[in-house]
């Protein structure tokens, strides 16, 4: 260091990674957040106005020094540099984090060593991958033998089932106990063990997340979830079609192997430590979007990210690795805008912030014929399945149409509702004893009334 580069560090003043200090005291606290940090330097005999008021450098400091870092939990190993009666104390970002010192645990944000609550030390040492949550076993034994032999039958192996068969897939232990990854591939429903086990779906009616035409939750396992929710996007999404040479080729509004790539993303790499944190598919006129609880995870950015393989949840990619689901590890986007690219229909964005968020916006170019199929249509049809229902049964159930329809309880009421206004329908007594009587006017269902899901 010369003269020239001090004086302009006196004029950047202290930051993300410089810290101006008189004395030694304190400084286990700076050192930590520094380690803990993206690491940084700290220069001693500078006060707080970024004057140099000087230090005496001796060997007994420098040992204080070396003993401070020592006795940081783990031990942190700095480097001293002195010039013109400053001492620079550089800390490198630790590989064995968290650290702490006797006052806590403590991160650099900005020009400032904050020590961190309870709450945020777990929330670190989660960021940090420092605490797996697939591997961690618990005291459920409660697998299915039938989701067990599925999943063998999926991975070409016959065999009967036993407690090392759980421990050869790694998801169990000698006890018979499961692991947390077990437990959401191996047992009928997760969700009564992990709350947030779940994906939620969504098809809106516009642009705007207001009107709910359509909506589901998956609380199955994870291959049940997958599947689920792909059938509900193609229940909920349209097709076009183009002829070519005499050939009619289906044309989904959204590439499905795009689709099916970032929703498994979303489960594999949910934080399942962060309440509310189930996977979010929405359903727009205009846009798809596929949210999941827990940003990158360290040492991504989004200028690495796609290019490298970091696993929050490494033992659940694997058991779909194994299946076929997903293929080679930290190549996931870059299949995704491929398979976006191809289709030319369907620009891929992706955002994050505490949340990833998948992105799937409709574009112009999608429109090469005829809607063969539409929103709309498949929501025509199934009125007219209600219709027809209470034609022929005006004693049915909501439940029976729910049943008949696939449809939530919502949604059948929903409709039921709409059919009410429109006069097709009308409900003569309460809902015990009580039955549907048809517009005697109508025999059959108007093909061309507005209806919803």
């Amino acid at each position: 260091m010369d003269k020239k580069v001090l004086n302009l560090i006196l004029q950047e003043g202290e930051g993300q990674y410089l810290e101006f200090k008189e004395k030694i005291s304190g400084l286990d606290k700076e050192i930590v957040a520094f380690a803990n940090s993206s690491g940084g330097k700290i220069f001693l005999g500078i006060d707080d106005e970024n004057k140099i008021k000087g230090i005496e450098i001796t060997n007994k400091l420098k040992s204080q020094i070396q003993d401070i870092a020592h006795n940081c939990d783990p031990s942190i190993i700095v480097g001293l540099e002195e010039f013109e009666g400053v001492l620079v104390v550089e800390v490198k970002e630790g590989e064995n984090k968290p650290y702490s010192c006797s006052s806590g645990f403590y991160l650099r944000v900005g020009a400032n060593s904050q020590k961190l609550k309870r709450d945020e030390i777990v929330e670190f040492i989660i960021s940090e991958g420092k605490v797996g949550f697939d591997d961690k076993f618990t005291n459920v034994k409660d697998y299915s033998v039938d989701l067990v032999k599925s999943y063998l039958k999926r991975i070409g192996v016959s065999e009967e089932i036993d407690k090392n068969t759980l421990i050869n897939l790694d998801v169990g232990d000698s006890k018979g106990n499961l692991n947390n990854a077990g437990i959401l591939f191996f047992t009928e429903n997760p969700r009564d063990y992990l709350i947030n086990a779940y994906v939620t779906c969504a098809r809106y009616k516009g642009i705007e997340k207001v009107d709910v035409i359509d909506r589901k939750d998956f609380s199955g396992d994870l291959i049940s979830q997958v599947e689920n929710s792909m059938e509900f996007i193609k229940r909920n999404t349209r097709l076009a079609y183009k002829i070519e040479d005499l050939e009619r080729e289906e044309i989904p509004e959204y590439p499905v192997k795009a689709l099916r790539e970032a929703l498994l993303n979303a489960i594999m790499h949910r934080d399942y430590f962060s309440k509310g944190g189930n996977v979010q598919i929405d359903i727009y006129d205009n846009r798809l979007t596929i949210t999941n609880i827990g940003g990158l995870m360290k040492p991504l950015t989004i200028e690495t990210f796609g290019k490298v393989a970091i696993r929050r949840n490494p033992l659940i990619a694997d058991l779909f690795h194994r299946i076929n689901f997903i293929e080679k590890m930290g190549t996931g986007i870059k299949r995704i805008r491929e398979s976006c690219e191809e289709h030319g229909g369907v620009k891929f964005s992706f955002e994050v912030d505490g949340y990833f968020i998948s992105k799937f916006k409709l574009l112009s170019k999608l429109n090469v014929g005829k809607k063969e199929e539409t929103v709309e249509k498949t929501v025509e049809k199934t009125v007219e399945k209600i219709f027809g229902a209470i034609k022929e049964n005006s004693q049915i159930t909501q439940k029976g149409l729910e049943d008949l329809t696939g449809l939530t309880r919502r949604g059948v009421e929903w409709n039921l509702k709409k059919m009410k206004e429109k006069g097709l329908i009308e409900r003569v007594g309460g809902a015990k004893g009580g039955y549907w009587r048809v517009n005697p006017r109508l025999g059959s269902m108007n093909s061309g009334s507005e209806n919803e899901k």
